[in-house]
């Protein structure tokens, strides 16, 4: 048979994924459903900010999720401090966390990579004999399920005083200032974020959630960002699925690891 769509697919996955790898699995480790939107801050008192040994106990780990692996990400899965910028300044807030880097100014924090993978995808590409079999619709679409991969970057970042609280209200304004999108340059790679829309999320004290549209090198994608607040922390995840960019089909929010790491903070 022809190969020449499994190639195609093949190569638009990988530029893709190449682009949201970027785009949604950076940002620094830095040490230290049925959905209703919250809005507003809290009446609590003010605490102190968690350090980061205690973040690293409270982040989700490979226990909390059931079919999901959780790992420290390494050097090539975060981007360096300052390797994100916006032509218009009311939006780096949305920017940073769509790149899994730290909302404000954090006293400490602590990051996971969580990754879920279908069946299709544990199983692994088709095999050169199984393509063979295959017309080359039936190849593509095999080939895609193996892609079938979301990969979520779960931060815990904590403030003193209210500052968790202020950096939230920062990134809601933020959304509706930037809903229509703007221009970033991710290390140095030019973006076109095309939209920034809210979804409807319940997650801790007040959260804030999006879909937000993507183009590098005239390839679209979405990645779902979400940032929920528990007392004195901050709890960001920016998640896209790699057969999903592929087909152009929307996904869910990562639910599972948002409710293990609500369930952690408490």
């Amino acid at each position: 048979m022809r190969t020449t769509a499994v190639r195609r697919t093949v190569l638009t996955a990988s530029a893709a994924t190449l682009a949201l790898v970027v785009t949604a699995c950076g940002g620094g480790d830095q040490d230290g459903g049925d959905t209703k939107a919250k809005g507003g801050g809290s009446d609590k008192p003010a605490a102190k900010a968690l350090t980061a040994g205690e973040l690293e106990k409270l982040v989700v780990a490979a226990g909390d999720l059931e079919g999901h692996k959780v790992e420290k990400p390494g050097k090539d899965d975060v981007l360096d401090p300052g390797a994100v910028s916006v032509e218009q300044a009311e939006c780096e807030p949305v920017a940073r966390v769509l790149s899994a880097q730290p909302a404000g100014e954090p006293a400490a924090s602590a990051q996971r990579l969580v990754t879920r993978e279908s069946a299709a995808a544990e199983e692994g590409m088709p095999s050169v004999e199984e393509l063979a079999e295959m017309t080359e619709e039936e190849a593509e679409e095999a080939t895609i399920d193996s892609l079938d991969i979301t990969k979520t970057m779960a931060s815990l970042w904590s403030y003193d005083a209210d500052g968790a609280q202020r950096t939230l209200d920062e990134l809601r304004k933020a959304g509706e200032e930037c809903a229509g999108g703007f221009t970033m340059t991710s290390d140095g790679d030019e973006q076109r974020i095309t939209g920034v829309d809210e979804e409807k999320l319940a997650a801790g004290e007040d959260a804030v959630a999006w879909t937000v549209g993507t183009e590098v090198d005239g390839t679209p994608a979405e990645t779902k960002v979400v940032v929920f607040r528990q007392g004195t922390t901050l709890a960001g995840f920016s998640s896209f699925n790699i057969a999903a960019v592929t087909r152009g089909d929307a996904f869910e929010q990562p639910t599972a690891v948002i409710e293990a790491q609500e369930t952690k903070l408490g």
